[in-house]
């Protein structure tokens, strides 16, 4: 079972949440949140990976804010979701990433995962971070893609997502070509079990993508 610890960053301490393998570690892995805070969902995503043998560490952004914010999946929890990740920005994002990826130095190698405005938080720390990164149905990848990568980066999208069009799903292929660039008959969110598009199997293969790539760099 994972606890929340507190770590610093500059913009000043900020929980996380923190989930332990059994096992001798494989490395390290910080989890990116979606848009609704370290909610229960991204907690059990921090469990996974320490099952699968990664000491997980998923940071509340949001606590650069407004403490302890956990959103539900509705119109209320997405128009305040968007309204958080508006004041706090991508620059002060990486910057609490790279705080978490410090707070897990002696655990071994250290990557990224995140999940919808996650996805482009993970993208930014394989670009300018030098981890390598999962990026899940990030919606705000697209300026980025012309920045040269630091570290390998796996993309996964869903076919029928609306914020995501296929179009950019091949800016992708087209301008990182040395990354894999993954999609699924799935919507955003697809990864989520407690998200209306959830879709198991595509969840369940991307999970095992994932893992793999983790394995191969965090080796």
């Amino acid at each position: 079972m994972g606890y929340w610890i507190r770590i610093d960053t500059p913009h000043g301490q900020i929980s996380a949440w923190k989930a332990e393998p059994a096992q001798p570690a494989r490395g390290a892995l910080v989890v990116v949140q979606e848009i609704f805070g370290v909610n229960r969902h991204i907690r059990d995503v921090a469990e996974g990976f320490a099952a699968a043998g990664y000491v997980a560490l998923a940071p509340a952004y949001f606590d650069a804010i407004e403490s302890g914010v956990e959103l539900d999946y509705d119109d209320a929890g997405i128009a305040r979701g968007r309204e958080l990740i508006a004041q706090l920005g991508l620059e002060a994002a990486q910057s609490i990433t790279a705080s978490a990826a410090n707070a897990l130095a002696g655990e071994g190698k250290v990557g990224t995962v995140g999940y919808c405005w996650g996805g482009t938080v993970a993208l930014l720390a394989a670009l300018r971070l030098g981890l390598p990164s999962v990026s899940y149905y990030g919606a705000r990848n697209v300026p980025f893609l012309r920045e040269p990568a630091k570290a390998p980066v796996m993309f996964h999208f869903g076919e029928y997502d609306k914020s995501i069009p296929a179009e950019a799903v091949q800016q992708h292929r087209d301008l990182l070509p040395q990354m894999d660039v993954y999609t699924y008959p799935a919507g955003h969110g697809f990864s989520c079990d407690a998200r209306a598009d959830y879709e198991p199997v595509s969840a369940g293969l991307a999970r095992e993508r994932t893992l793999e790539f983790f394995a191969r760099h965090l080796a």
